[in-house]
């Protein structure tokens, strides 16, 4: 069974993902957040080498 992905699937994921970011934030700041996005930038840069 294949599901597409709809519009209000898309919203609803992207709520999700804000509203945890923002807890996460206001739990416990913002230095993980930072070293997480700088890792995950380094993941893109080194899969980019396999295009």
């Amino acid at each position: 069974m294949q599901v597409a992905m709809t519009d209000r699937l898309a919203l609803i994921l992207g709520l999700i993902i804000t509203a945890a970011l923002i807890a996460d934030i206001a739990f416990f700041g913002t230095t993980h957040v930072i070293f997480l996005g700088k890792e995950f930038y380094a993941l893109l840069e080194w899969m980019a080498f396999w295009r």
